[in-house]
């Protein structure tokens, strides 16, 4: 191996980074300067620079980076409508702004290499590499999971034991966990069998809120607003975009919104089983789909539901950093410049249910929609319309039925 004097890594305190402190300090003699992006895990915070000290790091910087990855990366992938095969993409776009961070502290402290504590059948390597590759392209990069001889979760836990590491978790409750402003992931153990129903009714299961059959019997409104496609108040009142997305996480939780169980398919290959809760965030991808539904034009909201299966490939795939995503971002703000009002929701036991939209820049006409009488709307218009739309299917059956009579 390669012998490094100081590398940085991307550390989360989780039984993956803690290792890796002793592992690089055994192989490559090196320094070890540990970097946590801050996007809203709150408690995992907690004691992390003690642990990391204790494990053997010289030092730990806890980068506060929250309002960038609410208003730089969610909420234009929300703007975009984007879903990967319906998940919200919580760990997803959570990498390239750390990974743009660990790069900038790299180039301060004049390291050697960066590492990661990814493992080399996840996309996450994929995500913080890109990202690293786009701020410094020629920064070594380490991915222990690719080169040691560690093959488990439970050998993991073996090596810390052996190397005094202070981990929180046991292996009967061993879930590899991605947590943040807006979302946790579950993975692993039970879930790894896609014939396992998730435990949520178990104690402990769920974090961020509660399973529908433990939501009130009595459901919650809430009216959302949004300027140009950007949510900026809650009830009525004006807020930044980190607090109304923790404000509605706890909504949510509350109403047993936001849980996805899916079988995804990985950007490396495989499939792959994910619990996800993302109280938040469904609730803003309901409300802004809703609202696009009065202030866009059919072909714009056509057009833009196509161009939101690819932005969310980019997404997922970690190729943030891009000429396509930015091109795709240009596009997504034209549409949105008129995707300005309000949306009020009904939460309750799971389920969002629209209870009205209102826009000053709608293109819902009831004048021309109603079923009663109008003066705007001339119904004899239609016979000639179907004429001409129907016009090939028509001369299509006149030509084949006298093709039948030959």
């Amino acid at each position: 191996m390669a012998k490094y004097n100081k590398v940085v890594l991307a550390y989360s305190g989780g039984l993956d980074t803690s290792i890796i402190i002793p592992w690089l300090k055994e192989n490559y003699g090196c320094e070890v300067i540990c970097v946590a992006g801050n996007v809203g895990q709150d408690a995992e915070l907690e004691g992390l620079e003690e642990r990391a000290l204790k494990t053997g790091a010289s030092k730990l910087y806890i980068e506060d980076i929250q309002e960038e990855f609410i208003n730089d990366f969610v909420f234009p992938t929300v703007k975009a409508g984007a879903k990967y095969e319906n998940y919200l993409l919580g760990t997803s776009f959570a990498r390239p702004p750390i990974a743009k961070r660990i790069v900038e502290i790299a180039k301060k402290e004049g390291a050697d290499a960066i590492c990661h504590g990814c493992t080399g059948k996840g996309n996450d390597q994929v995500r913080f590499e890109l990202t690293i590759k786009a701020f410094a392209p020629d920064m070594p990069i380490i991915a222990p999971w690719r080169i040691w001889d560690i093959k488990s979760r439970d050998e993991e836990i073996d090596y810390a034991q052996a190397h005094n590491v202070p981990i929180k978790l046991t292996r009967e409750t061993n879930y590899s966990k991605d947590m943040n402003m807006w979302h946790l992931s579950h993975e692993g153990l039970d879930l790894e069998d896609p014939a396992n129903e998730p435990q949520y009714n178990k104690p402990g299961f769920l974090e961020l809120g509660v399973s529908p059959e433990q939501a009130p019997d009595q459901p919650t409104y809430i009216t959302l607003s949004f300027e140009k496609g950007i949510p900026v108040a809650l009830n009525g009142e004006k807020m930044d975009g980190v607090s109304l997305v923790k404000a509605l996480n706890k909504l949510g939780g509350e109403n047993g919104i936001g849980l996805l169980d899916i079988v995804e398919n990985r950007l490396v290959g495989m499939k792959s089983r994910g619990v996800y809760e993302t109280p938040g965030g469904t609730i803003l991808y309901h409300a802004h789909e809703v609202l696009e539904t009065i202030c866009l034009d059919k072909m714009t909201q056509h057009y833009k539901q196509k161009l939101a299966l690819e932005f969310a490939d980019l997404v997922y795939n970690g190729q943030w950093y891009t000429p396509l995503r930015e091109a795709m971002s240009a596009f997504v703000d034209k549409t949105q410049e008129t995707v300005t009002g309000e949306v009020k929701l009904k939460l309750y036991k799971g389920n969002i249910i629209n209870a009205g939209v209102t826009s000053p820049y709608t293109l819902y006409s009831e004048e021309v929609a109603t079923f009663d009488e109008d003066e705007v709307y001339d119904q004899k218009d239609a016979q000639g319309f179907i004429n001409l739309f129907g016009l090939p299917i028509k001369v299509k059956a006149q030509l084949d039925a006298k093709r039948n009579q030959k």
